[in-house]
């Protein structure tokens, strides 16, 4: 079991809930806010994030991307703690848990609804082929035959699932409304989870460089790789700045500034590492501190 536990890379789980609460936040203030869809929202991003982690590790395994000078926290399947075949099957488990809670969360979104239902079917298909293609996308980052994890395409999907659709998306499942104000804070989130991806990608530069996994940080480069770190986590305070500043109404909204203390220590720590190895525990930290952001960012909403 602990095998399996550690396959899930719990420290990355934190994160995964971040887009969960600010879209469940901005709805409440928008008196839309629904229990259920903010449990099944946090159930099914979670599950998303698990089912990425054991795919990653099948897939980095499978196609000859883990090999023992790996920095990283070990592979359970590369390490042969687990077998290619029982992670096939444990995947197959938590995509099966991802679409019973999907459907749930589908289901609880669009119930009592007052809109005519012929109005509800185009919204319902779109939120089906959503799910289905998070699925996808969590599963095709490194396994197939062409993954895009492999082409610099990883941070367009995280932006878009774990940024907009994730934050975008919860909103409109809990208020059946969309504004065009949204885009700012699930870009902000969408920016934090890039910076987890590109914080993993710069720790890993060196063994996916030797074994051809081309990464964005492999194709820019360390230096260049740092400065979009910087934009990427300074570039999500201004978005929410910025959206405070359209929607704002007490000095509580600022409150969200308070985390950027956490995130500027790791911008240090990107900005001046020697060694890979020394940006391992960053994971974790950046990790929980985007949550931080999220949390204050969305306590300053309900403050207000």
């Amino acid at each position: 079991m602990k095998y399996w536990i550690e396959s899930m890379r719990l420290r990355t789980l934190p994160l995964a809930l971040a887009n969960t609460i600010t879209g469940s936040a901005l709805a409440w203030v928008a008196d839309g806010f629904r229990w259920p869809v903010l449990l099944l929202a946090a159930i099914t991003t979670l599950l998303l994030q698990i089912l990425s982690n054991m795919a990653n590790d099948y897939g980095d395994f499978k196609n000859g991307k883990d090999t023992a000078e790996r920095i990283g926290p070990r592979r359970m399947v590369q390490s042969g703690k687990i077998s290619p075949a029982s992670m096939l099957r444990g995947i197959a488990i938590v995509v099966s848990l991802a679409l019973l809670s999907g459907i749930g969360l589908i289901v609880a979104g669009f119930t009592n609804r007052t809109s005519p239902s012929e109005s509800l079917l185009p919204a319902s298909i779109l939120f089906i082929l959503l799910g289905l293609g998070a699925i996808t996308a969590a599963i095709t980052y490194t396994v197939g035959k062409n993954p895009y994890g492999y082409k610099a395409m990883g941070d367009f999907f995280v932006f878009i699932f774990f940024g907009l659709v994730g934050v975008i998306g919860t909103y409109f499942l809990h208020t059946f409304q969309v504004e065009a104000a949204l885009i700012l804070p699930a870009s902000a989130i969408g920016f934090l989870s890039m910076g987890v991806l590109n914080l993993n990608n710069l720790r890993d530069y060196e063994t996916d460089q030797k074994t051809g996994k081309q990464t964005l940080v492999v194709l820019l480069g360390i230096r260049k790789a740092r400065i979009y770190h910087s934009i990427l986590l300074i570039g999500a305070f201004l978005l929410l700045s910025v959206y405070t500043m359209i929607e704002y109404h007490s000095a509580w909204q600022w409150i969200f500034w308070a985390a950027f203390p956490m995130v500027y220590r790791n911008l240090r720590a990107v900005q001046s590492f020697k060694e890979h190895v020394h940006l391992f525990p960053e994971l974790k930290r950046l990790s929980m501190a985007s949550l931080f952001v999220a949390l204050l960012f969305s306590l300053g909403l309900l403050i207000n």
